[in-house]
């Protein structure tokens, strides 16, 4: 019996009583309603504005099925509805803000994304710091977090933006201090694919916020969305190479060199006795930021499909199956010498690595201490697995990439 989150992570005394006031109203859904009518409405009211856009389908469709599933599943608290509901009303803001812009500015829809970076492998295993150390180059750019709620030029400087979009960011560790030692969330640092796709209402993100088993995320509308926001941002700006990420690429590898044909994809490698239990670790924080009812027995359930799934895509990458566009790092080699690993990668690429990437690389790591907001602790063990459980399921897998064992 795995031990609930309620031991793990113990709520701060804000985020109790905050909950508590959904429960004497009767219930969270009558003090933080989540209709979609009204909050459409709403979005409308407060922009001023009525166009949602087209450009990737039926994305009303998507948000009512997205609503009725947690209405029906989620068990959110008053917290978790707070935080739904202002997220569905901002990322309603932002779909009226990019189509009033598009019909500004129709040549946007003309911009290209040529031979983008892309970052993605099993979660937990070293994606995010790659991510990270890529975007470092003066060549290259990532989606920073303020950019991801305000693609929209305005007429604000960029360090009020950040300052407007932090709460946000913080908000996270706010209601459990021990995420803060999973993920950093900062306005200014780079954030992923799915957190800029939360507009589509097809994102896997609104997946990993609540439990939907009745809804599934639709990556071909999430990319359809996510080209369209890259080419917002690109059409403002100098054309750079981007830098993209998210593991949940890794099972539609086909459809995302559908759309970026030119795609270079840096794929992470990791001892699965680090990234399994990290993974469940992280996933079931998320969770329980918004429900008391986190299923870690169900969560874990094929929790060692994703290396299957790597073993089949080495196969087909042997095969030429693939194209020839992918680049295994891997994170015991990116700790030991990370301007090394990058400059490894870019050679296999093709792509020019120099000093000032380098130099900004060790600046950007000196001010990122490894354990600054404490260690993340996961043993296997606590999230329902064994290390000899883990070493039997992802064998192939570590054999397939002589991925380095860490224990």
């Amino acid at each position: 019996m795995l031990a609930p989150m309620s031991e793990r992570a113990p709520r701060p005394d804000w985020v109790r009583r905050l909950n508590a006031m959904g429960d004497a109203a009767g219930g969270a859904e009558r003090l933080i309603p989540l209709d979609v009518d009204e909050m459409v409405a709403t979005a409308q009211a407060t922009h001023g504005l009525s166009d949602f856009g087209d450009f990737d389908g039926d994305w009303r469709g998507r948000l009512e099925g997205l609503v009725a599933a947690y209405e029906a599943e989620s068990k959110f608290t008053a917290l978790g509805r707070l935080m739904a509901r202002q997220e569905i009303l901002r990322c309603l803001g932002t779909r009226l803000a990019i189509t009033r812009r598009i019909d500004e500015a129709p040549a946007i829809l003309d911009e290209t994304i040529e031979a983008p970076m892309i970052v993605t492998g099993q979660g937990r295993s070293g994606t995010s710091i790659l991510f990270e150390l890529l975007s470092q180059d003066p060549e290259a750019r990532a989606i920073a977090g303020w950019q991801a709620t305000n693609p929209v030029p305005r007429e604000v400087p960029v360090e009020d933006l950040i300052a407007q979009t932090e709460p946000e960011q913080e908000f996270w560790a706010d209601i459990q201090p021990e995420y803060a030692a999973i993920h950093e969330h900062r306005s200014d640092l780079p954030v992923e694919c799915i957190t800029a796709m939360l507009p589509s209402f097809a994102s896997f993100q609104w997946w990993m916020h609540g439990s939907v088993s009745q809804w599934m995320p639709d990556f071909v509308a999430a990319l359809q969305y996510h080209t369209v926001f890259l080419k917002l941002l690109q059409y403002e700006q100098p054309k750079k190479t981007w830098v993209l990420k998210t593991p949940v690429y890794l099972p539609v590898l086909d459809l995302v060199f559908q759309f970026f044909p030119d795609a270079w994809i840096l794929l992470t490698h990791r001892d699965p006795v680090q990234t399994l239990p990290s993974g469940m670790s992280t996933l079931s924080m998320v969770r329980w930021h918004r429900s008391d009812d986190v299923d870690l027995e169900n969560l874990s359930q094929g929790s060692a499909a994703f290396y299957d799934l790597l073993v089949a895509i080495k196969t087909r990458r042997d095969s030429g199956d693939l194209p020839d566009r992918i680049v295994d790092v891997h994170f015991k080699d990116q700790m030991r010498d990370p301007v090394e690993g990058i400059r490894g990668a870019y050679e296999k690429m093709g792509r020019a690595f120099d000093e000032g990437h380098a130099a900004r690389i060790r600046d950007y790591l000196d001010n990122k201490p490894k354990g600054k907001f404490g260690k993340h602790a996961h043993s296997p063990e606590d999230w329902g697995f064994t290390r000899e459980g883990i070493r039997a399921d992802t064998q192939a897998y570590v054999e397939a990439f002589g991925v380095e064992l860490e224990g």
